[in-house]
């Protein structure tokens, strides 16, 4: 048997890792209806099915997971051979400085550690980080790039998406005892809900979850830092994703009480002027800042698969 075209592979990939056609059409770029046709292709070529549908999400099946294992692999080894070239011509081109523009939770939770690593491998790149949550918060006149939390499109603006995230209620082990301990849905009517927006994804989670009241709350904050220590000292429950809270479930500051997850209103993303995009030294942090988001994802759905 030939090899399918390529593109289709790469879009099979996203579909796969993200389990939805809208985010890996926003993440290639392409519309949805791109994105089908890609994985029709791929279907005839093979003559195999390789997803299905349960409600909104696209399952793999068992010909999908295999193909998944091998396509995964071939884009990462892809993505480091690409990275290392990148690196190549960034050594020859010198020394240079990049700002990066990052949200301080994310950055703290996830980021800052990662930059370590980055700069131990690219000696000849000196980085700058400062903070904001949002693209219309982020001091373009000093950052090259920026890693913000929201929804495109943005205008004169190049984005790449870093981070497909799905929210579940976590907090304090401390909840998970006592007469009121968080064991079902209905439980949370009995805790203070904590957030951090304008209470539009706890809206969302009570629908899919099918209730109509499910906690109160009658403080916001618009720092999410604050909200997830809030969480952790017992005062409420949090929606928070499983890229932002990684470090405090494995270390038990965090629990995950319920199973049911919802998509996010809103997702990371990497952002650049348009003007920028083509710099090596900038393309080159992109690649990496997005083979690193994939590694996260990567785990975070093999951490929700563990006992």
């Amino acid at each position: 048997m030939s090899l399918p075209p390529l593109n289709a592979l790469r879009v099979f990939e996203s579909v796969a890792r993200l389990g939805h056609l809208g985010a890996a059409a926003a993440e290639l770029h392409v519309t949805p209806g791109a994105i089908s046709q890609q994985l029709r292709t791929l279907q005839d070529v093979l003559d195999v099915p390789l997803f299905e549908k349960r409600g909104r999400q696209l399952v793999l099946t068992e010909y999908g997971a295999i193909l998944q294992r091998s396509a995964r692999q071939a884009m990462n080894a892809l993505t480091t051979g690409v990275q290392e070239v990148a690196a190549q011509k960034s050594n020859d081109a010198g020394k240079s400085t990049l700002t990066i523009s990052i949200p301080q939770v994310h950055g703290v939770a996830w980021l800052a550690t990662r930059l370590f690593g980055f700069m131990a491998e690219n000696r000849n790149i000196t980085l700058n980080v400062i903070t904001a949550s949002r693209a219309s918060d982020v001091n373009w006149r000093k950052a090259d790039i920026a890693v913000v939390y929201g929804a495109p499109p943005w205008s004169g603006f190049w984005w790449h998406l870093l981070h497909g995230i799905h929210m579940t209620p976590v907090c304090s082990p401390q909840l998970l005892r006592g007469p009121h301990a968080i064991r079902q849905i209905g439980d949370l009517a009995y805790h203070r809900l904590l957030h951090e927006d304008d209470g539009s994804q706890w809206k969302r989670y009570q629908s899919a979850a099918g209730v109509t009241q499910i906690g109160h709350s009658e403080v916001y904050f618009d720092d999410f830092g604050i909200v997830l220590q809030a969480a952790r000292d017992g005062y409420g429950v949090a929606l928070s994703d499983e890229i932002i809270s990684a470090r405090d479930l494995d270390e038990g500051r965090l629990v995950q009480p319920l199973a049911l997850t919802v998509p996010a209103l809103q997702n990371y993303y990497c952002l650049c002027t348009e003007s920028k995009r083509e710099r090596p030294d900038v393309s080159h942090f992109i690649d990496w800042l997005v083979a690193e988001a994939a590694k996260a994802t990567d785990l975070s759905k093999r951490r929700a698969f563990l006992p």
